[in-house]
Protein backbone atom coordinates (compact mmCIF):
# COMPACT_ATOMS: atom_id res chain seq x y z
CA UNK A 1 0.00 0.00 0.00
CA UNK A 2 1.70 3.10 -1.19
CA UNK A 3 0.18 6.51 0.42
CA UNK A 4 0.23 9.81 -1.36
CA UNK A 5 0.64 13.00 -0.51
CA UNK A 6 -0.53 16.43 -1.71
CA UNK A 7 1.03 17.80 -4.70
CA UNK A 8 4.73 19.95 -4.41
CA UNK A 9 3.23 22.70 -5.01
CA UNK A 10 0.91 22.32 -1.84
CA UNK A 11 3.47 20.48 0.24
CA UNK A 12 5.58 23.86 0.91
CA UNK A 13 5.53 24.29 4.64
CA UNK A 14 4.21 28.27 5.35
CA UNK A 15 6.77 31.12 7.11
CA UNK A 16 8.16 31.07 10.28
CA UNK A 17 5.24 32.25 12.82
CA UNK A 18 5.32 36.20 13.82
CA UNK A 19 7.78 37.55 16.27
CA UNK A 20 7.25 36.94 19.68
CA UNK A 21 5.27 33.23 19.25
CA UNK A 22 6.89 30.47 21.31
CA UNK A 23 8.90 27.98 19.27
CA UNK A 24 8.73 23.67 19.90
CA UNK A 25 12.27 21.88 19.87
CA UNK A 26 11.93 18.49 17.99
CA UNK A 27 10.61 15.67 20.18
CA UNK A 28 12.80 12.95 20.76
CA UNK A 29 9.54 10.72 20.91
CA UNK A 30 6.66 9.65 18.75
CA UNK A 31 3.77 9.68 20.73
CA UNK A 32 3.02 13.24 21.16
CA UNK A 33 -0.49 13.71 19.33
CA UNK A 34 -2.77 12.08 21.53
CA UNK A 35 -7.09 11.85 21.41
CA UNK A 36 -8.56 12.80 24.73
CA UNK A 37 -12.23 11.50 25.99
CA UNK A 38 -13.96 14.01 24.38
CA UNK A 39 -12.55 12.93 21.00
CA UNK A 40 -10.38 16.27 20.43
CA UNK A 41 -6.49 15.83 19.44
CA UNK A 42 -3.82 17.40 21.57
CA UNK A 43 -0.44 17.94 20.72
CA UNK A 44 2.59 18.14 23.38
CA UNK A 45 6.24 19.55 21.39
CA UNK A 46 9.25 20.49 24.36
CA UNK A 47 10.53 24.41 24.33
CA UNK A 48 12.87 25.43 26.01
CA UNK A 49 11.82 25.64 29.74
CA UNK A 50 8.91 24.36 29.37
CA UNK A 51 5.84 22.00 27.15
CA UNK A 52 3.61 23.59 24.45
CA UNK A 53 0.15 22.82 24.00
CA UNK A 54 -2.06 23.02 20.70
CA UNK A 55 -6.12 21.76 20.92
CA UNK A 56 -8.39 21.07 18.33
CA UNK A 57 -11.12 23.71 19.26
CA UNK A 58 -14.00 21.08 17.84
CA UNK A 59 -13.20 16.97 17.72
CA UNK A 60 -12.53 16.74 14.25
CA UNK A 61 -11.13 20.21 13.60
CA UNK A 62 -10.12 21.82 12.00
CA UNK A 63 -9.34 24.70 14.00
CA UNK A 64 -6.97 24.37 16.55
CA UNK A 65 -5.91 26.40 19.92
CA UNK A 66 -2.56 27.21 21.12
CA UNK A 67 0.60 26.54 21.76
CA UNK A 68 -0.33 26.93 25.28
CA UNK A 69 3.02 27.03 27.25
CA UNK A 70 3.45 25.04 30.73
CA UNK A 71 6.72 25.82 32.85
CA UNK A 72 8.91 22.68 33.40
CA UNK A 73 12.29 23.92 34.51
CA UNK A 74 14.99 21.89 34.46
CA UNK A 75 12.94 19.08 32.24
CA UNK A 76 15.84 17.97 29.82
CA UNK A 77 14.11 14.94 28.23
CA UNK A 78 9.73 14.81 27.93
CA UNK A 79 7.53 11.45 27.23
CA UNK A 80 3.96 11.20 27.16
CA UNK A 81 1.91 8.20 28.25
CA UNK A 82 -2.33 8.09 28.29
CA UNK A 83 -4.07 5.65 29.70
CA UNK A 84 -8.16 4.01 28.78
CA UNK A 85 -9.06 6.73 31.31
CA UNK A 86 -7.87 9.92 28.68
CA UNK A 87 -5.20 10.80 31.21
CA UNK A 88 -2.12 12.40 29.30
CA UNK A 89 0.72 11.63 31.74
CA UNK A 90 3.96 13.96 31.33
CA UNK A 91 7.16 12.43 32.36
CA UNK A 92 10.64 13.86 32.28
CA UNK A 93 14.07 13.84 33.63
CA UNK A 94 14.68 16.95 35.82
CA UNK A 95 18.39 18.18 36.45
CA UNK A 96 18.75 20.94 39.59
CA UNK A 97 20.89 22.91 41.61
CA UNK A 98 22.59 20.86 43.84
CA UNK A 99 21.53 23.42 46.45
CA UNK A 100 17.91 23.14 45.97
CA UNK A 101 16.39 19.81 48.56
CA UNK A 102 16.55 16.31 46.97
CA UNK A 103 18.57 14.46 44.53
CA UNK A 104 19.84 16.65 41.88
CA UNK A 105 18.39 14.44 38.82
CA UNK A 106 15.42 12.69 39.18
CA UNK A 107 11.98 12.09 37.52
CA UNK A 108 9.15 13.91 37.32
CA UNK A 109 5.28 13.30 36.92
CA UNK A 110 2.40 15.74 35.72
CA UNK A 111 -1.02 14.97 34.26
CA UNK A 112 -3.59 16.83 32.22
CA UNK A 113 -6.89 14.98 33.34
CA UNK A 114 -9.05 16.15 30.61
CA UNK A 115 -8.31 18.05 27.16
CA UNK A 116 -7.60 21.45 27.14
CA UNK A 117 -7.61 21.75 30.85
CA UNK A 118 -4.41 23.04 32.96
CA UNK A 119 -1.46 20.61 33.72
CA UNK A 120 -1.31 19.43 37.60
CA UNK A 121 1.86 20.09 39.81
CA UNK A 122 5.08 18.19 38.80
CA UNK A 123 5.59 15.46 41.46
CA UNK A 124 8.84 14.39 42.02
CA UNK A 125 9.09 10.52 41.70
CA UNK A 126 12.82 10.45 42.67
CA UNK A 127 15.86 8.44 41.92
CA UNK A 128 16.63 5.24 42.07
CA UNK A 129 19.67 5.75 43.83
CA UNK A 130 20.48 8.05 46.76
CA UNK A 131 24.48 8.07 46.19
CA UNK A 132 25.71 11.03 44.30
CA UNK A 133 27.34 9.84 41.54
CA UNK A 134 24.77 7.00 40.34
CA UNK A 135 21.77 9.74 40.99
CA UNK A 136 23.74 11.81 37.63
CA UNK A 137 23.46 8.42 35.71
CA UNK A 138 20.31 7.61 34.94
CA UNK A 139 19.10 7.78 31.73
CA UNK A 140 15.90 9.15 30.67
CA UNK A 141 12.28 7.78 30.98
CA UNK A 142 9.90 6.21 28.64
CA UNK A 143 6.40 5.07 30.19
CA UNK A 144 2.98 3.19 29.44
CA UNK A 145 0.03 2.71 30.90
CA UNK A 146 -1.28 -0.72 31.71
CA UNK A 147 -5.57 -1.13 30.88
CA UNK A 148 -6.41 -0.75 34.48
CA UNK A 149 -5.01 2.72 34.69
CA UNK A 150 -1.35 2.13 36.21
CA UNK A 151 1.29 3.92 35.10
CA UNK A 152 4.49 2.27 34.44
CA UNK A 153 7.71 4.47 34.42
CA UNK A 154 11.00 2.80 32.87
CA UNK A 155 14.58 4.34 32.99
CA UNK A 156 18.42 2.82 32.31
CA UNK A 157 20.50 2.25 35.85
CA UNK A 158 23.73 3.81 36.60
CA UNK A 159 24.83 0.08 35.77
CA UNK A 160 23.30 -0.18 32.21
CA UNK A 161 20.16 -2.34 33.85
CA UNK A 162 16.52 -1.33 33.57
CA UNK A 163 14.57 0.58 36.31
CA UNK A 164 10.89 0.47 36.63
CA UNK A 165 8.60 2.27 39.16
CA UNK A 166 4.73 2.12 38.72
CA UNK A 167 1.34 3.09 40.10
CA UNK A 168 0.27 0.31 42.54
CA UNK A 169 -4.00 -1.10 42.17
CA UNK A 170 -4.59 1.59 45.15
CA UNK A 171 -2.98 4.46 42.97
CA UNK A 172 0.46 5.12 45.29
CA UNK A 173 3.63 4.35 43.52
CA UNK A 174 5.83 1.25 44.26
CA UNK A 175 9.39 1.85 45.07
CA UNK A 176 11.71 1.54 42.32
CA UNK A 177 12.47 -1.90 41.17
CA UNK A 178 15.15 -3.35 39.31
CA UNK A 179 14.67 -5.44 36.40
CA UNK A 180 18.56 -5.90 35.91
CA UNK A 181 19.88 -6.49 32.61
CA UNK A 182 23.67 -5.01 31.26
CA UNK A 183 24.67 -2.47 28.80
CA UNK A 184 20.99 -1.21 27.79
CA UNK A 185 21.05 1.92 26.17
CA UNK A 186 18.74 4.76 26.56
CA UNK A 187 14.81 5.02 25.14
CA UNK A 188 13.63 1.58 25.65
CA UNK A 189 10.51 0.73 24.00
CA UNK A 190 7.28 0.33 26.28
CA UNK A 191 3.94 -1.33 25.27
CA UNK A 192 0.93 -1.84 27.47
CA UNK A 193 -1.32 -4.42 25.28
CA UNK A 194 -5.33 -4.77 25.27
CA UNK A 195 -4.86 -7.87 27.54
CA UNK A 196 -3.59 -5.88 30.18
CA UNK A 197 -0.06 -7.08 30.32
CA UNK A 198 2.84 -4.14 29.62
CA UNK A 199 6.33 -5.17 28.08
CA UNK A 200 9.60 -3.28 27.63
CA UNK A 201 12.33 -3.91 24.60
CA UNK A 202 15.89 -1.99 25.34
CA UNK A 203 18.43 -1.74 22.78
CA UNK A 204 21.97 -2.84 24.28
CA UNK A 205 24.99 -3.68 23.50
CA UNK A 206 24.85 -5.16 19.44
CA UNK A 207 21.71 -7.22 21.00
CA UNK A 208 17.64 -6.14 21.96
CA UNK A 209 16.82 -7.14 25.48
CA UNK A 210 13.03 -7.72 26.19
CA UNK A 211 10.95 -7.85 29.63
CA UNK A 212 7.62 -9.42 29.80
CA UNK A 213 4.65 -10.11 32.07
CA UNK A 214 2.75 -13.49 32.53
CA UNK A 215 -0.17 -11.47 33.35
CA UNK A 216 -1.34 -8.17 34.03
CA UNK A 217 0.30 -6.75 37.29
CA UNK A 218 2.78 -8.99 37.28
CA UNK A 219 6.60 -8.94 37.84
CA UNK A 220 8.16 -8.13 34.36
CA UNK A 221 10.37 -10.38 33.64
CA UNK A 222 13.72 -10.89 30.85
CA UNK A 223 12.60 -13.08 27.93
CA UNK A 224 15.24 -14.29 25.42
CA UNK A 225 17.68 -11.67 24.07
CA UNK A 226 17.07 -10.79 20.56
CA UNK A 227 20.21 -10.74 18.31
CA UNK A 228 19.92 -7.77 16.56
CA UNK A 229 21.02 -4.09 16.80
CA UNK A 230 18.49 -1.48 16.87
CA UNK A 231 20.00 1.81 17.18
CA UNK A 232 19.51 3.55 20.64
CA UNK A 233 16.46 5.76 20.90
CA UNK A 234 14.71 4.73 17.94
CA UNK A 235 12.57 1.54 18.84
CA UNK A 236 8.90 1.56 18.80
CA UNK A 237 6.25 -1.29 19.61
CA UNK A 238 2.76 -1.04 18.32
CA UNK A 239 0.17 -3.97 19.22
CA UNK A 240 -0.62 -5.66 15.86
CA UNK A 241 -2.59 -8.33 17.28
CA UNK A 242 -3.85 -8.83 20.74
CA UNK A 243 -1.53 -9.53 22.94
CA UNK A 244 1.18 -9.46 20.55
CA UNK A 245 3.51 -6.29 19.64
CA UNK A 246 5.47 -5.38 16.74
CA UNK A 247 8.57 -3.50 16.90
CA UNK A 248 10.24 -1.12 14.12
CA UNK A 249 13.33 0.27 14.77
CA UNK A 250 16.63 1.58 12.76
CA UNK A 251 18.64 -1.16 12.04
CA UNK A 252 22.69 -0.59 12.62
CA UNK A 253 23.83 -2.84 10.11
CA UNK A 254 21.44 -1.87 7.50
CA UNK A 255 21.04 1.77 8.10
CA UNK A 256 17.30 1.19 7.38
CA UNK A 257 14.10 0.23 9.29
CA UNK A 258 12.94 -3.19 10.70
CA UNK A 259 10.08 -4.74 11.88
CA UNK A 260 10.62 -7.67 14.11
CA UNK A 261 7.87 -9.76 16.36
CA UNK A 262 9.42 -11.58 18.62
CA UNK A 263 9.23 -15.33 17.45
CA UNK A 264 9.01 -14.55 13.98
CA UNK A 265 11.21 -13.33 11.01
CA UNK A 266 13.04 -10.07 11.03
CA UNK A 267 11.59 -8.05 8.19
CA UNK A 268 13.59 -5.23 6.73
CA UNK A 269 11.70 -2.26 5.69
CA UNK A 270 14.06 0.04 3.84
CA UNK A 271 13.67 3.85 4.39
CA UNK A 272 16.72 6.56 5.29
CA UNK A 273 15.91 7.29 9.01
CA UNK A 274 17.67 9.93 10.97
CA UNK A 275 18.10 8.82 14.66
CA UNK A 276 14.55 9.48 16.14
CA UNK A 277 11.74 6.92 16.66
CA UNK A 278 9.02 6.00 13.87
CA UNK A 279 5.39 6.93 14.96
CA UNK A 280 2.97 4.00 14.15
CA UNK A 281 -0.25 3.49 14.66
CA UNK A 282 -3.24 0.69 13.40
CA UNK A 283 -6.16 1.75 11.90
CA UNK A 284 -8.94 0.62 9.02
CA UNK A 285 -8.33 2.05 5.57
CA UNK A 286 -10.82 0.72 2.76
CA UNK A 287 -11.74 -1.71 5.49
CA UNK A 288 -8.14 -2.93 5.88
CA UNK A 289 -6.80 -3.77 9.16
CA UNK A 290 -3.74 -2.01 8.27
CA UNK A 291 -0.48 -0.25 10.21
CA UNK A 292 0.39 3.20 9.69
CA UNK A 293 4.06 4.52 9.96
CA UNK A 294 6.02 8.04 10.34
CA UNK A 295 9.67 8.74 10.70
CA UNK A 296 12.13 11.47 9.75
CA UNK A 297 14.69 10.95 7.03
CA UNK A 298 18.30 11.63 7.01
CA UNK A 299 17.67 14.48 4.80
CA UNK A 300 15.03 16.10 7.45
CA UNK A 301 11.90 15.28 5.66
CA UNK A 302 9.06 13.24 7.31
CA UNK A 303 8.02 9.92 5.23
CA UNK A 304 4.99 8.22 5.33
CA UNK A 305 4.36 4.41 4.90
CA UNK A 306 1.52 2.21 5.04
CA UNK A 307 0.56 -1.83 5.25
CA UNK A 308 -1.39 -4.38 6.14
CA UNK A 309 -1.22 -5.19 9.61
CA UNK A 310 1.53 -7.73 10.24
CA UNK A 311 2.31 -8.11 6.45
CA UNK A 312 5.10 -5.94 6.23
CA UNK A 313 7.14 -8.74 4.09
CA UNK A 314 4.53 -8.16 1.35
CA UNK A 315 6.57 -4.15 1.00
CA UNK A 316 6.06 -0.89 2.56
CA UNK A 317 7.18 2.24 0.31
CA UNK A 318 8.01 4.96 1.90
CA UNK A 319 6.44 8.67 0.48
CA UNK A 320 8.07 12.20 1.61
CA UNK A 321 5.24 14.50 2.54
CA UNK A 322 7.19 17.44 2.08
CA UNK A 323 9.17 19.71 3.59
CA UNK A 324 11.71 19.61 6.95
CA UNK A 325 10.73 18.43 10.41
CA UNK A 326 12.35 18.50 13.41
CA UNK A 327 12.70 15.55 15.58
CA UNK A 328 9.66 12.90 15.15
CA UNK A 329 6.69 13.25 12.92
CA UNK A 330 3.93 11.76 15.31
CA UNK A 331 0.40 10.17 14.11
CA UNK A 332 -3.21 9.76 15.70
CA UNK A 333 -7.21 8.98 14.16
CA UNK A 334 -9.06 11.35 14.73
CA UNK A 335 -13.17 11.68 15.80
CA UNK A 336 -13.57 11.16 11.48
CA UNK A 337 -11.56 8.43 11.28
CA UNK A 338 -8.98 10.15 9.17
CA UNK A 339 -5.34 9.49 10.00
CA UNK A 340 -3.87 12.76 11.07
CA UNK A 341 0.24 13.66 10.76
CA UNK A 342 1.68 15.98 12.76
CA UNK A 343 5.25 17.64 12.96
CA UNK A 344 7.15 20.70 14.55
CA UNK A 345 8.39 22.44 11.66
CA UNK A 346 11.55 23.98 11.04
CA UNK A 347 9.71 27.11 11.91
CA UNK A 348 9.45 25.96 15.61
CA UNK A 349 5.48 25.52 14.54
CA UNK A 350 2.81 22.89 14.85
CA UNK A 351 1.80 21.77 11.41
CA UNK A 352 -0.80 18.52 10.48
CA UNK A 353 -1.74 17.05 7.41
CA UNK A 354 -5.05 15.29 7.20
CA UNK A 355 -6.01 11.71 5.55
CA UNK A 356 -8.38 12.94 2.30
CA UNK A 357 -11.77 11.77 1.81
CA UNK A 358 -10.89 8.89 -0.91
CA UNK A 359 -9.61 5.54 -1.72
CA UNK A 360 -6.08 4.61 0.05
CA UNK A 361 -3.90 6.65 2.15
CA UNK A 362 -3.44 9.85 0.94
CA UNK A 363 -2.63 13.36 2.95
CA UNK A 364 -3.85 17.04 2.23
CA UNK A 365 -2.07 19.68 2.03
CA UNK A 366 0.19 21.10 5.39
CA UNK A 367 -1.60 23.24 7.35
CA UNK A 368 0.00 25.54 10.20
CA UNK A 369 -1.23 25.49 13.37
Amino acid sequence: MRPRAAGKSEQKLPPPPPSGTPAATGPRFARWLLRGKDDRLTAYAPTPGGVLRWTETAPGGPDWSGPEFFPAPGIEHLVLAQGPDGYVHLIGRRKRKAVQKGPTVDIVHAIQYQTGRPLTAWHSLGNPYTDPDRITRIGVPVSTVNAAGSVHVFVRNAGGGVQMRRQAADGKWENWKDLRGSKTQDCPAAVATATGTVEVLAAADSRALRWTQEKPGGELKQAEAIELSPVAGTVTGLETAEGAVTYYWNDAASKGITAHRPGADTVPLGGTPSDGPLAALRTAIDGHDCTVLAHRGSDGQALLAACVTQAEAEGVWWTETGGECLGAPALAVDVKGRVVMAVIGADGGLHVARQKPEEGLALAAWTRV
